[in-house]
């Protein structure tokens, strides 16, 4: 029991002189505005939070995302081309590229993708 006591003390003793010894060396000493402040968007967080923001911008964020996550969904078409039958594969392929093509077609005579003042 004595044993196991003393093991644990020295273990909790090298494990405090590591950590003071981590801390001591890891600390970066060099301070800079830029590099301590938060980065929130681009935007500087020590100013107004009532700073004027283009919702046209957000819109067009929004739709990169959703074509972006589409195409994510048409990779795995691709490999499944060789295991799965070709008229079920091309009506699937088609139906999904007319509805990508539809939601362009709408977000355009919209005007969502002019980008104007």
């Amino acid at each position: 029991m004595k044993m196991l006591m003393m093991l644990t003390l020295l273990i909790w003793i090298i494990m405090m002189i590591l950590l003071t010894l981590l801390n001591l060396i890891a600390k970066k000493t060099f301070y800079d505005r830029e590099k301590s402040s938060p980065f929130e968007c681009g935007f500087d967080p020590k100013t107004s939070a009532r700073l004027p923001f283009s919702l046209h911008f957000f819109l067009i964020a929004i739709i990169f995302l959703i074509f972006d996550v589409e195409i994510t969904l048409l990779l795995p078409l691709i490999i499944t081309m060789k295991i799965s039958n070709m008229i079920n594969y091309s009506v699937i392929m088609i139906f999904f590229i007319m509805i990508l093509l539809i939601g362009l077609y709408h977000e355009w005579t919209q005007g969502a993708l002019n980008w104007t003042n």
